[in-house]
């Protein structure tokens, strides 16, 4: 298990009140920056009163303040010989495959055997834009979805791809299977994701004003059985974002643990909960990422197979139980 964040409360007093929340935080944890304490405010790593807010909020007397408090990441990154599935390469970036299991970049506990120690072994000049624990990392994918990723060697590259993610003009497409039949064949989900108000290293949708914006487009491509498989566009970019969205409306991910465990009793077949508990993952994979190349311009379209796990799961699953494709 990974070492959970730690959560510090504090309540403001009376002669504390009208200071910047940042500033305030500064005081009571001196050994934080004022500029570290605003990425967690910003980051939703804060909470007043249950609700995020912003660095300039005046705080009052009576305030109950939460702060997520990650634990320290590695001091160093050694390379590590681990080997790379490299789509594509030029002297600007490359597209890698991420297996199931692999963590993006050291932090949360994780000191080893993530995809900064491989690509620092494998590669001596990567992008130092995201610090020196994120070679080259643009963006990220959870520990157990597997996938497509960029990768940028150089600052003009990082730079010019982070803009493009900043202005949501990367497309991000996901294979995923649901628990129960999804009844649109296509479908939005617009929800608010902000941190579980209980649960505070899980994310949840929140009311509005209490998370940030999250759109998640889907299409459904086959139903088999008591499970839908679906085509997934990510717009936005927030954390669990896919499994929180189709877990609210009651189609969790197959095989995730933290948001969907509660619904897995509806697949009525025993056997295949079995083999969904023995799938040791959930069932998302990014397939496909769409961008434009950051020195030339010029689209950039890769496609990523399903893994041979997902892929034996869902021939298991449709040989039990046959299958129907969305027309």
């Amino acid at each position: 298990m990974e070492p959970m964040s730690e959560i510090r409360t504090l309540s403001v007093e009376a002669s504390e009140a009208g200071q910047r929340l940042d500033v305030y935080l500064a005081r009571a944890l001196a050994a934080l920056s004022r500029t570290r304490l605003q990425t967690l405010i910003e980051e939703q790593a804060v909470l007043v009163n249950e609700r995020p807010t912003k660095p300039s909020y005046k705080v009052r007397a009576g305030d109950r303040i939460e702060i997520e408090l990650p634990p320290p990441p590695a001091l160093d990154l050694r390379p590590e010989p681990i080997p790379l599935a490299i789509v594509y390469e030029d002297d600007d970036l490359l597209v890698v495959e991420k297996p199931a299991g692999m963590v993006v970049h050291p932090g949360a506990g994780v000191s080893s055997g993530t995809l900064a120690h491989a690509l620092c072994f494998h590669f001596q000049r990567l992008s130092t834009h995201g610090g020196a624990l994120r070679p080259g990392i643009v963006h990220r994918l959870d520990r157990e979805t597997s996938g497509l990723l960029v990768v940028a060697k150089n600052e003009r590259a990082h730079e010019a791809l982070a803009e493009q993610f900043a202005r949501r003009e990367v497309q991000k497409f996901y294979r995923a299977l649901v628990i129960g039949r999804v009844a649109q064949r296509e479908g939005r989900i617009a929800a608010p994701i902000g941190r579980h108000p209980v649960h505070r290293t899980r994310m949840a949708v929140r009311p509005p004003g209490q998370g940030r914006e999250a759109l998640t487009l889907y299409r459904v491509l086959e139903w088999i059985g008591d499970f839908s498989l679906l085509d997934v566009e990510l717009k936005t970019g927030r954390t669990h974002q896919i499994r929180v969205h189709l877990a609210s409306v009651g189609h969790p991910v197959v095989g995730d643990a933290v948001y969907g465990r509660a619904l897995w009793t509806k697949v009525r077949d025993r056997a295949l909960r079995q083999a969904m508990a023995q799938l040791g993952r959930h069932f998302l994979h990014a397939y496909r990422l769409c961008f434009r190349h950051p020195r030339s311009g010029e689209p950039m379209d890769f496609t990523s197979p399903l893994p041979e796990d997902l892929s034996a799961f869902l021939t298991a699953v449709r040989a039990r139980v046959g299958s129907e494709a969305s027309r």
